[in-house]
């Protein structure tokens, strides 16, 4: 545990380090409770460092130090201090060969950084500052390293793999096995990776462009071995597209992928031997649904991207992580886009953003995409340095063009190689590959916030000029009061009385790209023989809010018309908001509730469309969830917010009872399953359907639902219509659902993650007791993340009708398992707090509770640094 109020680390404090380590030779002697590690590292003075020789300072925590050496000659105990967090020792020589002895316990390791046990496996996370709990190191990403390892183990653990390509292999006097391993590509200490498992492997090959041949393997438990396929197909997908887009191949003579059940992110980029959440990388039509076998391509994608953009070039330091994330994160929407509905993935990446990260943007952790500063770094793994740093690199792309983009990637990759650099050098390298400036551009990684874009027009009929005005503005953070004008991409359409794209100028263009960069700009469209309708923002072009005054009948319009998918879901999302918020306001009055008529006629529409994507139909019918709304308020009225959105969802299923019913039939099928773009499409819209029809408990539609889930051939079928059941059906119905589905498949993990979370956010079913029930069940696990994510995660994060309880529980509860859960896994336990951190936004007695609430978490007693920083925070 550190202490209880650590220190504030600043951007502005970077120094290069003094010493960097030339190569890096590991030697683990693996035991459950006593692992002995013994390093031998090549150490050099910096010569960017300044003159002199300073102590060497190596990080390093819950470490039993056994023994130090300078070039084979030990350092008794008086030669070098221990640290807190570390060890300092005296130098004498700009050169010299270091070497430490120390013990770890991976057994007892439950915040899973490090080397830990999961499930009798040994692994490791190092990202970001793990690496510090295997060994004393410099724990920084601008020490970059050339690592061999090598790995003694008891023979119940016959498979023991590290970075890069084996080079050896035998058994040892003892009767033990040793594996060693090379990398040879420097890299610093949190890509270091180790696995030592019984565990059984899928293999496959990949040819790449150049024609070299790699090995590519699965690992996981033998129970999971029939659900790699997918995975296997994702990787080798991932790999044609990184050549056929970026031109870049893959390095090594082999790239390994492991399973692991405890995990506290989704996977790991480690050079060559990729760590993954199991529910991240597991996956069979019987077992996962549609949603996790996308899942699973793009974060196959997304950490095999990494190999190039994070590993071959990292970051110099941590306030630098958007550099490779936000990158990365763009690399693989745009490969998840091309394998599956563009502008579905589009719509979900927005969704995320509008409702968590905007949230976040506007929370007491509001920070920019490089922070300038935190306490610890584990609490800015956030959607704003992945999903807002991409599309801060998704607005270079859209500035620069393709062909602009490709050629500013493919010079910061060729220029800084093996390197760690900031988020500059890569804007430098768009700048420099294109000639263009992008200085006031680089705003976006230094202004925390969601930039406003007030849009304003005139047509002057006479003259046929259309005149559009934008204001930017962008509200105060904390520790950022004023902020100056972005520079914002905005992709503009102008729609005629007929539904066509009219020309915006000589060339026929039908849309532009108009570059807002001050606090107020004009732009002049001329030759218009009729007043248009603009579509603003087209594909989501900025991370800003847009306020331009659409009435009904121009967002109908929009739905019906607009070429660009994304904003006929816009335009669906805005009608639904602009009802939603009449609902809550007549509820706050007292007044009866009534659905706009228009809004009815709209989704019949949508819904008899035979032209549209179904995957894009179920995103239009989908109404904004409580978070989204909450997250749209000013001051989040919860009860109001609730009342409308569950009049709204009522008054929808009664009024397109046909039309549902019909799209449900005609979309059912007994085909056999397959993950393809168009059969998940067609099974989203049906159980979208599906849901809709049975929130008025209808008998017949229930019947559907019963008859689905005991008929399906599928998880995605399977899992819809149980969720339908828990959610909408007769108590006994559902219990016996849930019973019947837990009872065949209690022995997959996955799916028993998926049960648990269907329970807990569940606003019929995830009362507190249910939520305290799922804890007592023999199959949940404190100390497993997905466990804990699944239940108590699904009830503060996504059940925001019992959460929001009237009384306050649901925020005692929050408040008691963070407390708890602070001592064994201190990240989770901040990722958990955050629900009740927005406690201000909140009106009346909610928000008080949330407040007490947090100052109970705070008075609780010596809080990890993670817990502290969010809470200390968030009390301001």
């Amino acid at each position: 545990m550190k202490d209880a109020q650590p220190t504030t680390i600043y951007l502005k404090d970077y120094r290069v380090p003094d010493y960097l380590v030339d190569s890096t030779d590991l030697h683990f002697e693996l035991q459950p409770k006593a692992t002995l590690v013994k390093s031998r590292l090549k150490i050099r003075r910096n010569p960017e460092a300044g003159a002199g020789l300073p102590p060497l300072v190596l990080d390093g925590v819950e470490l039993e130090l056994l023994s130090v050496a300078i070039d084979g000659k030990l350092v008794p105990a008086s030669g070098y201090e221990e640290l807190p967090q570390g060890l300092s020792i005296p130098v004498d020589a700009p050169e010299f060969e270091l070497e430490i002895h120390n013990r770890i316990n991976p057994e007892g390791n439950t915040s899973l950084e490090g080397l830990y046990l999961s499930n009798g496996m040994y692994c490791t996370q190092c990202e970001a500052e793990g690496f510090r709990k295997i060994t004393y190191y410099p724990d920084r990403p601008d020490v970059m390293s050339r690592f061999t390892t090598t790995i003694v183990a008891p023979r119940q653990y016959p498979v023991l793999l590290s970075n890069g390509n084996e080079i050896a292999r035998g058994n040892t006097e003892d009767g033990r096995q040793f594996v060693t391993w090379e990398d040879p590509f420097v890299k610093p200490s949190y890509l270091f990776a180790l696995v030592a498992g019984d565990l059984q492997k899928v293999e496959d090959s990949y040819t790449t462009a150049s024609g070299r041949e790699v090995k590519l393997q699965i690992f996981t438990e033998a129970k999971n071995i029939g659900k790699c396929d997918h995975a296997m197909r994702s990787l080798k997908k991932a790999m044609r597209w990184d050549e056929e887009v970026y031109g870049l191949e893959y390095d090594l003579d082999i790239f390994m992928v492991v399973a692991v059940d405890h995990f506290n992110m989704g996977a790991m980029e480690n050079k060559g031997l990729n760590i993954f959440n199991s529910a991240c990388v597991l996956a069979s039509p019987e077992t996962a649904t549609d949603s996790t076998f996308q899942r699973i391509e793009s974060i196959v994608g997304h950490e095999y991207f990494h190999n190039w953009s994070g590993n071959r070039v990292t970051c110099r330091d941590w306030f630098q992580l958007s550099l490779k994330e936000g990158f990365t994160v763009f690399r693989d929407a745009e490969f998840s886009a091309d394998m599956n509905s563009r502008a579905v993935k589009r719509i979900e990446d927005v969704s995320l953003l509008r409702t968590v990260q905007f949230a976040e943007d506007a929370g007491p952790m509001a920070h920019p995409v490089r922070p300038d500063s935190y306490m610890e770094i584990s609490n800015f793994y956030t959607l704003t340095v992945y999903e807002k740093g991409a599309e801060v690199v998704r607005m270079v792309h859209t500035l620069l063009g393709g062909e602009g983009f490709r050629k500013g990637s493919d010079l910061y990759f060729e220029r800084h190689d093996g390197c760690a650099v900031t988020c500059e050098d890569f804007i430098k390298a768009m700048e420099d590959a294109n000639e263009v400036d992008l200085a006031q551009f680089r705003r976006w990684y230094s202004q925390a916030g969601t930039p406003v874009l007030e849009v304003t027009d005139a047509y002057d009929a006479a003259s046929g000029n259309y005149a559009l005005t934008v204001r930017q503005s962008c509200p105060a953070t904390p520790e950022q009061k004023e902020k100056l004008p972005f520079h914002v991409p905005l992709a503009l359409g102008l729609l005629g009385a007929d539904g066509r794209d009219l020309p915006l100028d000589a060339a026929g263009n039908t849309q532009v790209v108009l570059q807002i960069t001050e606090q107020e700009q004009t732009f002049n469209f001329a030759g218009l023989t009729e007043k248009p309708l603009p579509s603003l923002l087209r594909g989501f072009s900025a991370p800003v809010k847009v306020r331009y005054d659409y009435n009904t009948e121009q967002l109908l319009f929009l739905m019906r018309s607009d070429t660009d998918e994304f904003n006929r879901w816009d335009a669906s999302q805005r009608l639904a908001f602009m009802a939603l918020e009449q609902l809550q306001n007549d509820f706050r009055n007292g007044k009866s509730l009534q659905l706009p008529a228009e809004l009815v006629a709209a989704y019949r529409s949508i819904l008899r469309s035979q032209d549209l994507d179904p995957a894009l139909v179920a995103e239009m019918l989908a109404l904004p969830s409580e978070q989204t709304l909450a997250e749209q308020s000013e001051k989040i009225d919860a009860e109001a917010i609730m009342a409308a959105r569950r009049f709204a969802r009522d008054a929808l299923a009664s009024a397109l009872k046909e039309d549902l019913r019909t799209c449900y039939r005609r979309l059912h099928s007994d085909k056999p399953y397959s993950p393809s773009a168009a059969d998940i499409a067609e099974r989203s819209l049906k159980n979208a359907c599906l849901s809709y029809l049975c929130v008025t408990e209808d008998a017949d539609a229930l019947g559907m639902a019963r008859e689905q889930f005991e008929q399906a051939t599928n998880m995605t079928d399977s899992a819809a219509a149980l969720g339908a059941l828990v959610n909408y059906g007769e108590a006994a119905t559902a219990e016996a659902a849930l019973q019947s589905f837990y009872d065949r498949w209690q022995q997959d993990t996955q799916v028993v993650e998926l049960w648990f979370g269907l329970q807990s956010s569940s606003a019929k079913w995830g009362t507190l007791d249910r939520v305290r029930t799922l804890m007592q069940h023999p199959a949940f696990e404190q100390k497993n993340p997905n466990k804990v994510r699944a239940v108590i995660g699904g009830f503060a994060n996504r059940n925001f009708t019992q959460f929001h309880s009237a009384d306050g529980s649901g925020f005692e509860f929050i408040a008691e398992q963070v407390i708890a859960l602070d001592k064994l896994n201190p990240q989770i336990a901040a990722r958990l707090v955050i629900p009740i951190t927005r406690w201000k936004k909140y009106r009346g007695a909610l928000g008080e509770n949330m407040r007490d609430t947090l100052q109970s978490v705070m008075d609780s007693g010596k809080l990890s640094a993670d817990l502290f920083e969010v809470v200390s925070k968030s009390l301001i």
